[in-house]
């Protein structure tokens, strides 16, 4: 086995619209569109600087089956830059771009292989700098937009080939609840499959399922939402003489979405929640000064300011300013250290006298005394989050959700459920209880 280089990529979904923006002035919006097509181009440009041998894209090269005229021009334009420099490129498509979608027929460049549907095929990779035998490559694509078999079964392994052997498969693995099962398979059935590495799409977080064999999500290469933060990218994976595998991501994405939090605990003052903001933005201007960012602000903690950002829009306010400035510089084209603020998620509260509540005999001093105790047995803890959230099961967020989440998580979760219901009652409880201030102490004829 000679060693060689390749690179990974998965889920262009060029021309895709960005979701959950509003308000956006026409500039940005305009160079949010171009941000997949420069992520592509990204790609191109270290697949030439590292000089990989050949790269493979395992699906959703476009957003949607009915691809935009651009969209299928800019790809053909890196396909035919990848050919000239002698990189060959193999890829499938996905549950978004379905062979069965309308577009052009054009003439593949040399050195591109697009897999069919009827069944995995199998492709010899060589080494650009010699033309020796690196790989097999095998793939499948989708026919149509929903493929609920799984076609990972389908692969078989060349036993009389001593080649590295890579497979290129768009699917869900081990039912990831956040995204549509299409494809479905198990850890279990891709290893035992005798492929050396499986190059996944679909899923739009980079992970890595297994260690050899290597059973990889690059992850998209451009973020679109906030359900999508974090760098965005490709992996070069090095192949050395004894078949061993070695990953690198390399970032591409040309926007950045990220959520920060800022709490208000101990904050008095509504000034000090702005000027807390207004440095978070900053901060963000610094470490991504060459690109755009999109932003979420969660704001948590509790505090006087909670009443201030939930009663008097104050959080609305600011962020009309923040995007006021924000649309400045991008009228002056300054779009890289632009940091566009998405909006902010309230998630703080008013104070509450934890330890004084639990000690209180009263209706909401017995509702902190129930969440902490529960909060300290897994199995009960377990067992009310989940029955709690039964009714918003078919919600497929709260799912994922559900099935991320950990016995800290669920801690958290019941803890902060318990304040805000303490918050709220003592609100309503308040008009009526002029005679003591004691959240939830117990009155005549209560």
């Amino acid at each position: 086995m000679i060693p060689f280089r390749f690179l990974h990529a998965a889920d262009l979904h060029l021309d895709s619209r960005f979701t959950g923006l509003s308000h956006i002035p026409g500039l940005i919006r305009d160079y949010l569109r171009e941000a997949a097509f420069a992520a592509l181009g990204r790609l191109v440009a270290v697949a030439l600087a590292e000089e990989v041998d050949f790269v493979v894209i395992s699906g959703d090269v476009y957003d949607s089956a009915d691809s935009s005229l651009q969209s299928q021009l800019r790809f053909q334009e890196a396909l035919l830059e990848l050919s000239q420099s002698g990189i060959a490129v193999f890829l499938i498509h996905g549950n978004h771009d379905p062979l069965d979608g309308p577009r052009l027929q054009m003439e593949l460049p040399d050195g591109v292989t697009v897999f069919s549907a009827d069944k995995p095929g199998q492709v010899i990779a060589v080494r650009r700098i010699d033309g020796q035998e690196a790989a097999v490559v095998s793939g499948i694509s989708y026919p149509t937009a929903k493929v609920t078999e799984n076609t990972s079964l389908r692969f078989r392994r060349n036993e009389d080939c001593g080649l590295f052997h890579i497979a290129l498969l768009h699917a869900n693995v081990d039912g990831d609840p956040a995204h549509e099962t299409y494809s479905p398979c198990t850890r279990r059935d891709l290893i035992d499959s005798g492929f050396d590495y499986w190059a996944l799409g679909h899923i739009h977080k980079r992970r890595v399922l297994h260690e050899r064999p290597f059973i990889v999500y690059p992850g998209n290469i451009q973020g679109r939402s906030v359900k999508e933060t974090g760098p965005k990218g490709c992996c070069i994976v090095d192949v050395d003489a004894g078949g061993i595998a070695a990953l690198r991501f390399k970032e591409l994405d040309e926007v950045r979405f990220l959520i920060r939090e800022i709490s208000i605990d101990n904050m008095v003052r509504e000034t000090e929640w702005i000027e807390a903001v207004e440095r978070a933005v900053e901060e963000v201007r610094e470490e991504h000064s060459n690109m755009m960012s999109v932003i979420r602000f969660r704001i948590t903690g509790r505090g006087a300011v909670h009443r201030i950002l939930s009663e008097r829009g104050a959080a609305e306010d600011l962020l009309d300013e923040l995007r006021r400035r924000e649309a400045l510089r991008a009228e002056q084209g300054r779009f890289q250290g632009l940091v566009w603020p998405e909006g902010f998620s309230l998630e703080s509260g008013t104070e509450v006298d934890r330890e004084r509540l639990l000690v209180e005999d009263s209706f909401l001093g017995e509702l902190m005394r129930l969440a902490a105790e529960s909060a300290e047995d897994g199995k009960a803890l377990d067992e009310l989050v989940r029955t709690a959230l039964a009714p918003l099961g078919e919600n497929r967020e709260l799912r994922r959700m559900l099935a991320e989440a950990g016995e800290d998580d669920m801690r958290v979760w019941l803890t902060r459920a318990a304040e805000t219901a303490v918050t709220l009652l003592s609100d309503a409880l308040a008009p009526d209880e002029e005679s003591d201030d004691r959240p939830g102490s117990r009155q005549g004829g209560r």
